[in-house]
């Protein structure tokens, strides 16, 4: 029995391992601002199999393979969370998808100087002005 507990704690450790990274690729391929080249999927392999993810789940094994699992959950649970917010936000539409697109801040909100501008996978994002025509953002 103790052995059985120990395997389902090992293939929930790497299916959540699994979640976290795939959430995390996902987080930072979107908002990269670079252009996308070669070497980006040179990194994702490296992420899916390397060495050191190899290291710790060797090649098929149930902890290699609950560790895949969660790379794919994690990685469209972002996609699928992010649809959502966009879908019930008023400002947003589909088209943020495609460019970041999304509605112009009214003169009645504002968005504070602290905080940082928003970036997508198709480089920066116009910074909105405030109501004095003066960039809204760090500068």
């Amino acid at each position: 029995m103790p052995d059985l507990f120990a395997r389902v704690i090992q293939l929930l450790g790497a299916l959540a391992f699994g979640i976290v990274i795939g959430w995390r690729v996902y987080f930072t391929d979107r908002y990269r601002t670079a252009a996308v080249d070669f070497s980006d999927i040179a990194t994702v392999i490296g992420i899916i199999g390397g060495g050191a993810i190899l290291a710790l789940f060797q090649a098929g094994t149930d902890l290699f393979g609950a560790y895949g699992v969660g790379l794919a959950i994690g990685f469209f649970a972002y996609h699928i969370r992010l649809a959502r917010l966009v879908r019930r936000s008023p400002n947003f539409d589909e088209d943020f998808f495609i460019d970041g697109r999304r509605k112009k801040v009214s003169d009645q909100e504002f968005i504070p100087d602290y905080v940082r501008p928003t970036v997508t996978s198709m480089g920066d994002v116009t910074l909105p002005r405030k109501p004095d025509g003066t960039p809204n953002g760090p500068n």
